[in-house]
């Protein structure tokens, strides 16, 4: 009887060993073994663990608290991070590549060399962050807060970056060719040197920005704002402009 009714507890979760149970388990396993490859981690507590060089690809991690957690280095490819808490933690040169970071809040958080290529980071705030040289190709950063962000020497080739508030950036450098920019704000960026070869800024708010020396061939700039923008030495070859198709680059 006494069997039966432990079996019947154990089943129902009275005893704390269900998803509860799970996480708790996954939870002390990676704090020892610093891995959890494609394990449960749903609303863990990780608020400031050490976790350099950890192993979490594919970890569903949504609504996970990493507050002040040390992930750098750590390998996070793939994983859900929907919810999460990220506020002041060290994500410096972790593998966040194809990462679910839909609407998560980091605004300040240091991403210098982080691998974000292919991440969805959709809606995320991002304000004030440094994103140098960061590897955000094919990106999905539609509605996203970039703005006062370092973005010098990224890479953002072909990513969506489509409404996005970049006010105040600094793409100085930053390679944004074959990017989607329509409708964003570009207004007082720093784009000096930058590659927007085919890239979209259809609509895009360019007033006040500094394109100086930057490459525009095969841009679309229709609709755009570029009042008070600088475009001297920025090459225009099969631009789509608002005063029409310039090849005086070319």
């Amino acid at each position: 009887m006494k069997k039966i009714l432990l079996t019947l507890l154990l089943s129902l979760g009275f005893l704390g060993i269900s998803s509860c149970g799970e996480v708790d388990t996954n939870t002390m396993k990676l704090k020892a073994l610093k891995s959890c490859e494609s394990c449960n981690l749903q609303g863990a507590n990780l608020t400031g663990a050490n976790l350099t060089g950890a192993d979490l690809s594919g970890v569903n991690l949504s609504g996970a608290y990493l507050s002040r957690a040390n992930l750098t280095g750590a390998d996070l490819s793939g994983a859900n991070l929907s919810g999460a808490n990220l506020t002041g933690a060290d994500l410096i040169r972790a593998d966040l590549s194809g990462a679910n970071l839909n609407g998560l809040d980091l605004s300040g958080a240091n991403l210098s060399r982080v691998n974000l290529s292919r991440a969805n980071l959709s809606g995320a705030n991002l304000t004030g962050a440094d994103l140098s040289g960061v590897n955000l190709s094919g990106a999905y950063l539609s509605r996203a807060n970039l703005s006062r962000a370092d973005l010098s020497g990224a890479n953002l080739t072909g990513a969506n970056l489509s409404g996005a508030n970049l006010n105040g950036s600094d793409l100085s450098g930053a390679n944004l060719s074959g990017a989607d920019l329509s409708g964003a704000n570009l207004s007082r960026v720093n784009l000096t040197g930058a590659n927007l070869s085919g890239a979209n800024l259809n609509g895009s708010d360019l007033s006040g920005s500094n394109l100086n020396g930057s490459d525009l061939s095969g841009a679309d700039l229709v609709g755009a704002d570029h009042s008070g923008a600088n475009l001297s030495g920025a090459t225009l070859c099969n631009t789509k402009t608002p005063w029409g198709n310039d090849d005086s680059g070319c």
